[in-house]
């Protein structure tokens, strides 16, 4: 038997998925239409989202994502660090190579944590909060694979660094959840070796947050 589900709830997340895919915002009529429910209904949840602070009404009466959701994605980012961790510090001392962990965020790949290796004598300085297009480089590379669900490792050389050769594999399995896991190191890198753990690390950090 099927479990139980909340129709009013399901309705509500349903309309705040509506308003991310819509920078502009969405009228009642158009959130009534995509929903397949009443105006009434639509009002009811604009109503109850706006007294928390998940959605807002321009003067033109347009629904648009509130501060409050931005308060909750903002608490995204820790929780999907926190997952990561112990894999990134496995495939770092594994690899001996610079791990992390890439989001998209807007046409840009961010790096949310990072970890390197304990034992090399030198590795590739990556900080938390560096960015880049998504098209380049491996971590963004993979990002854009992960939207079509694809499995599977991709590499690039030299594209953000000289020298510098990266190898990433999209989390896969978590509605919502755009990342990557990847590492980067200067010089040779073994890989096919290394995509093999990255697919796993991502794998791992997929786990981890279902």
């Amino acid at each position: 038997m099927a479990a139980e589900t909340s129709q009013t709830l399901d309705r509500g997340l349903r309309l705040l998925d509506l308003l991310a895919d819509a920078p502009a915002g969405r009228s009642v009529a158009e959130l009534a239409a995509a929903l397949e429910v009443g105006r009434t209904v639509v009002y009811r949840l604009v109503v109850t989202l706006e007294a928390h602070g998940l959605v807002r009404r321009d003067a033109e009466g347009r629904v648009r994502l509130g501060l409050g959701a931005l308060r909750l994605a903002a608490r995204v980012v820790p929780l999907l660090r926190e997952a990561a961790l112990p894999s990134l510090r496995r495939l770092a001392e594994e690899v001996g190579a610079t791990a992390h962990l890439t989001v998209a965020d807007g046409a840009d790949a961010l790096a949310v944590a990072v970890v390197e290796p304990s034992w090399t004598d030198y590795h590739v300085a990556y900080r938390v909060g560096s960015r880049h297009p998504i098209a380049r480089g491996a971590a963004g590379r993979a990002l854009l694979r992960g939207r079509t669900g694809e499995a599977g490792f991709v590499q690039s050389s030299g594209e953000l660094q000289p020298g510098a050769v990266g190898v990433a594999a999209p989390v896969l399995g978590l509605p919502n959840v755009e990342a990557s896991v990847g590492v980067v190191a200067l010089g040779s890198l073994d890989t096919e070796r290394a995509g093999r753990l990255v697919e796993r690390a991502a794998a791992e950090v997929a786990a981890a947050l279902r």
